[in-house]
């Protein structure tokens, strides 16, 4: 594959399921009662704990795989089903389950520090976004495949923190129905990605087995 091929590819894979858009409305109310310094710092500690933990597994989800005895044709499969299940979601402009629930916002409502739990994680590196950037990495079959992945990651989280950064800016100019858009945009995308991912998985399952 093409490098500029793969860097689409690999982003936009990353992009729509880590969905800073969609958790705009979720960090904008979990921190309206702050200050514009504070806001900016826990956008700035949130997305570089979430950033580190997509990094941490894009480097080390081959030696995950192999400790657990998981082939990637089996994760494509089970991480298809999931992210199928996000977009599902996404294009129903719902909270994914996958990312955080009811009982998740409410607790964070009643937390001192947020920025780990529950913007880092679960909201932007998910078990989603966790098995996306094992399974881009993955693909790509050189070196230098790789480090484009890692790219794609760094820029992924460094658009988050410029969306987490100015919040309220971007909400009053998209608006709720702005952002739903968007958001329904990406899962229909994040649809696709999970589709290929599935029908590549059992694919490669079949052929082993013949």
């Amino acid at each position: 594959m093409e490098p500029l091929t793969f860097f689409v590819y690999a982003f936009v894979s990353i992009f729509v399921i880590v969905n800073p858009v969609g958790g705009l409305i979720t960090f904008v109310s979990l921190t309206s009662g702050m200050s514009h310094r504070e806001r900016s710092l826990i956008a700035r500690r949130s997305v570089l704990i979430a950033c580190l933990l997509a990094l941490v597994f894009a480097i080390s989800g081959e030696l995950i795989l192999r400790m657990f005895g998981i082939t990637v044709d089996s994760l494509m499969v089970a991480g298809g089903v999931l992210l199928f299940l996000i977009a599902l979601d996404m294009v129903h402009a719902r909270v994914s389950r996958e990312s955080m629930t009811t009982e998740e916002i409410t607790d964070a409502g009643k937390r001192e520090d947020i920025s780990v739990f529950p913007i880092a994680m679960p909201l932007l590196t998910g078990p989603g976004a966790i098995t996306t950037v094992i399974l881009v990495t993955r693909a790509g079959e050189t070196a230098g495949l790789k480090a484009i992945a890692i790219l794609a990651i760094l820029l992924t989280f460094a658009l988050s923190y410029l969306i987490f950064r100015f919040a309220s800016d971007i909400n009053k100019a998209l608006g709720v129905t702005g952002t739903l858009v968007l958001t329904r945009v990406m899962g229909l995308i994040l649809g696709a990605i999970a589709v290929n991912f599935i029908a590549t998985g059992i694919w490669n399952i079949y052929r082993s087995m013949v």
